[in-house]
């Protein structure tokens, strides 16, 4: 056997093991959640093609992106979001635990580019039409969030090498 062929099947039966534990994702998620209050997929894909659109469009920003393609990244932010307001739990499945400040340590996130990022996330978040007290509890997670990621006293502070 091939070792591509182990490690194939060492990750389909990882796979399994991880499903059988955690059940149907699907058939796991509370109905009375946020998640699903605002309903579900749609929603969090709908925020998160919008948040990115925005900064696909802003060179600048978008240059603290790593990846020049930021549909990974767009992914990434949606399998988060659903997961912490009580949707599939596929972040963890896939990235572990999410350990926010430590994903983010590496670059360089002064008021600047937090005020950035909250200002295409308010644009985003205004074209999902929630109700006022889901919008209110969403904005109010995604304003502490993004003050929580600030590791940087002003932009012009240079990156932390994490090594």
């Amino acid at each position: 056997m091939r070792r591509s062929d182990v490690r194939l099947l060492i990750n389909v039966i990882g796979h399994f093991f991880q499903s059988a534990y955690t059940g149907c994702m699907s058939e796991n998620i509370n109905p009375h959640s946020f998640y699903a209050q605002v309903g579900g997929a749609p929603v969090f894909e709908k925020l998160c093609r919008e948040f990115y659109l925005r900064v696909a469009a802003d060179p600048e920003f978008k240059a603290m992106y790593p990846e020049e393609d930021l549909e990974p990244a767009e992914r990434r932010l949606r399998m988060f979001l659903e997961q912490y307001w009580g949707g599939p739990k596929t972040y963890q499945i896939e990235r572990g635990h999410p350990r926010l400040r430590m994903r983010h340590m590496p670059f360089a996130i002064g008021p600047k580019e937090r005020d950035i990022w909250l200002g295409y996330m308010r644009e985003a978040v205004d074209t999902l039409n929630l109700s006022p007290l889901h919008e209110a509890e969403l904005w109010d997670y995604l304003e502490r969030s993004a003050h929580a990621m600030q590791n940087r006293a002003s932009s012009a502070e240079h990156p932390h090498n994490p090594e």
